[in-house]
């Protein structure tokens, strides 16, 4: 089988992650703006939940993955990327910078209150525009190059240790655990990011 024609479970993981990351960072922002346009604010414990799951769930599950295989394995067949990938890697950690920020915003406001507001809405659209550039340039840049580049017996490779590293989650249940987050997002969100009441 050609490379090319081979599909890595590893792409659809990262693809999946990527969508769920995305609901919760576009339900954050959805709630920023209907605030701005003199909506109800949600309960905060809406907005420490996502905080909570953007924390957590890229540094403990989404970003060892790439960074550890996917990555060092596209550097060990070309240096095309070795830039963009480098570059990848220190945003995962400014990422993660940038949420400490916005826990720190979101403290603010909810001691402090609308006066505070603006301050923490103009965080929230500063790491939504941040996270979806580094997304699209996985999805965008590196996926495609990975595809170009890498050996089939690299893409099992890269497989097999994104599914050791989903079966470790399943075995202590962490993975379980932020899918039960996520669907508790979910749940208390309104449409069009949940299946809540509307505000």
């Amino acid at each position: 089988m050609n490379a090319r024609n081979f599909h890595p479970i590893s792409v659809d993981i990262i693809q999946q992650e990527h969508e769920h990351l995305s609901a919760v960072i576009q339900g954050m922002l959805y709630f920023v703006r209907a605030i701005k346009m003199g909506g109800t604010p949600p309960d905060l414990k809406v907005f420490r939940a996502m905080l909570y799951y953007i924390t957590e769930y890229p540094e403990k599950i989404h970003h060892p993955k790439e960074d550890q295989y996917l990555f060092a394995k596209i550097k060990e067949r070309t240096h095309q990327l070795d830039f963009e990938l480098d570059a990848l890697i220190e945003q995962h950690s400014r990422g993660e910078m940038l949420v400490h920020t916005l826990q720190d915003t979101l403290l603010e406001y909810e001691f402090a209150g609308a006066p505070s507001f603006d301050k923490f809405a103009e965080q929230v659209e500063q790491y939504v525009k941040f996270y979806y550039q580094h997304m699209r340039k996985e999805e965008e840049v590196i996926l495609p190059v990975a595809k170009q580049v890498l050996h089939i017996a690299d893409w099992q490779e890269v497989d097999q240790a994104f599914m050791e590293n989903r079966k470790r989650l399943d075995d202590s249940g962490e993975r379980y655990r932020y899918e039960q987050l996520f669907s508790l997002i979910v749940n208390i969100s309104p449409a069009p990011i949940g299946v809540a009441d509307p505000l």
